[in-house]
């Protein structure tokens, strides 16, 4: 495990990464629903960022900015960490994924007037 990670860092790598902070540094996985419910804090940590920087509500005096970038890797973070436990390729799932999405959709928003 590298302590800064490459620009070009894979999800595979980053799921065996991970796997080795937990192992070397975190002792042991949470268990799969405490990672959900860590998930939806993450999530939240998120969204307050989000709706105070992005849309219509501001941050009050005295509160916690945080830093998007570090929001976002703290879900990405948990995220791996519940496909690690629950044997979830990442990077199968991801390519899989999109070649649905592709199939699906191909034309759908090429084709949606609220788009343009």
């Amino acid at each position: 495990m590298t302590s800064e990670a490459s620009p070009d860092i894979t999800l595979r790598s980053a799921q065996a990464d991970v796997d080795e902070w937990i192992r070397t540094i975190g002792v042991r996985y949470f268990s799969e629903l405490t990672n959900l419910a860590q998930l939806v804090e993450e999530v939240g940590e998120l969204s307050r960022i989000m709706s105070r920087t992005y849309g219509e509500q501001s941050f009050k005096e005295g509160d916690r900015r945080g830093e998007l970038a570090d929001e976002l890797a703290d879900v990405l973070f948990v995220l791996i960490c519940i496909a690690n436990q629950t044997g979830v390729d990442l990077t199968a799932a991801l390519e899989k994924n999109l070649a649905k999405k592709t199939g699906r959709d191909s034309e759908r928003h090429i084709n949606n007037p609220k788009l343009r």
